[in-house]
C-alpha cells in the first residue's frame, strides 16, 4: 500500500480564558494555564511516507496520538468526504484547558 506525505497546519490554539470565561484555573502550584506554549498557529509540520508513524520533530507527543488516527485516514488515501474537502482533516488535541485545532493535508495524490 503506498502512503502519502501529510501536512499538519496548527490553526488555532485556545486561550483558557476563553473556555473558561475568564475564571482560569491554576495549576497544583498556584500557576494559572496560558495557552498553549508548545506550538504556534500557522506552525507547519511535513510529514514524509517513510516517517509514517513518528511523531514529527517539534510536534507535541500529546497532541500526535490525539490526531493519529485522521492523519492514518488521510495518508492512506482515505478521506472525511462529504463533511470536508477529499485529502483533508481536522482535528484537535484532547487538552480541555488549552485545546489545539489542526488542519491535516494530504501531499501526493
Amino acid at each position: 500500500m503506498t502512503h502519502s506525505r501529510v501536512k499538519i497546519t496548527v490553526l488555532k490554539r485556545v486561550d483558557p480564558s476563553i473556555i473558561f470565561n475568564g475564571d482560569v484555573p491554576s495549576r497544583p502550584n498556584g500557576e494559572k494555564y496560558e495557552i498553549c506554549t508548545a506550538l504556534e498557529d500557522g506552525q507547519e509540520f511535513i510529514v514524509d511516507a517513510d516517517n509514517s508513524s513518528r511523531c514529527p520533530l517539534g510536534f507535541c507527543n500529546w497532541a500526535w496520538m490525539d490526531l493519529f488516527k485522521e492523519y492514518l485516514t488521510i495518508r492512506g488515501g482515505g478521506d472525511f468526504y462529504p463533511w470536508l474537502e477529499r485529502g483533508t482533516a481536522i482535528a484537535c488535541c484532547s487538552d480541555g484547558i488549552r485545546p489545539v485545532s489542526f488542519k491535516l493535508e494530504r501531499l501526493d495524490e
